[in-house]
């Protein structure tokens, strides 16, 4: 795993040094637009739609529009500057139960490994979130972004739950036709929780299967044996302004060379006729 994340993890005065890496990945099957005409794949650029050119990467800079078009600027260092407060420290602010975080609020997982100085001060944390069957809500910075965070025992490991604000869940008053619904009769509800019985197990994430990635692939291995398969022409990358120039050169030396102004050519006379008008001449 990459470590995406070096700092602390800060409760009282204590501080375990820890490093975060995502718990998860996605096994999405991603496939790439094609010009249909060449199966090439298509490429997308960076433009600005005003000076009409392709910008580079270290010409751009993050801006917040406050009004229709009409930005404040930050550049990278200020951006540096508004998050190196927090930027290295995971702050534990409470701790509370788990039922009572709302599954709604969570939004990306974490491990958090020991540091090699802070493997006793990890372990103490972790047996003692576990002996109490707390979890910890907590603050920090994540990239460039300030996140509220809930940090539990799960897996053997220590984990980190990135959570939504409250501002961020939207509100169930948005939905149409929630509070206007019937209320079911006893004998409808007795049924419904009868099914709901019948159905209850034990949760085992394992026997789940992503059979629509399974029959994606399925699919592209069946068109790849039978050979139905596209290859994108090469690419030749033009030698950038070279050729222009040495064509823009030699039309600029074309046209700036001196034209000779253009005499008549003398006729040459045979000798026979140089002879006659000499006679005549004498």
């Amino acid at each position: 795993m990459q470590t995406m994340w070096k700092g602390s993890l800060s409760f009282g005065l204590v501080n375990v040094p820890v490093k975060m890496f995502a718990a998860t990945e996605s096994k999405d099957v991603s496939f790439k637009y094609l010009h249909k005409a060449c199966q090439t794949p298509i490429k997308y650029t960076r433009t600005c739609p005003h000076c009409d050119v392709t910008v580079a990467w270290e010409d751009i800079v993050r801006g917040y529009e406050y009004e229709p078009n009409r930005f404040v600027v930050f550049t990278d260092e200020e951006m540096q500057e508004l998050q190196k407060q927090r930027a290295q420290t995971i702050d534990i602010l409470e701790f509370v139960e788990l039922s009572e975080v709302d599954p709604i609020y969570y939004d990306k997982t974490y491990y958090l490994a020991p540091d090699s100085s802070g493997v006793k001060a990890y372990r103490l944390l972790q047996e003692a979130m576990d002996k109490t069957g707390k979890v910890a809500v907590a603050k920090t910075v994540i990239r460039t972004k300030e996140v509220l965070a809930c940090v539990r025992v799960g897996k053997g490991v220590i984990v980190l739950e990135t959570l939504f604000w409250p501002d961020e869940v939207r509100a169930t008053s948005e939905l149409p036709n929630i509070h206007t619904a019937a209320e079911p009769n006893d004998k409808e509800l007795e049924m419904a929780m009868t099914l709901i019985n019948q159905l209850h197990t034990t949760f085992d994430a394992d026997k789940y299967k992503d059979t629509h990635r399974e029959e994606t692939l399925a699919a592209i291995q069946q068109k790849i044996e039978h050979d139905e398969i596209s290859t994108a022409p090469a690419v030749v990358k033009p030698a950038g302004n070279i050729v222009d120039l040495m064509a823009a050169l030699q039309e600029s030396i074309r046209q700036t060379t001196p034209q000779q102004e253009a005499t008549p050519k003398r006729t040459r006379k045979s000798t026979g006729a140089r002879r006659q008008a000499a006679k005549k001449t004498s």
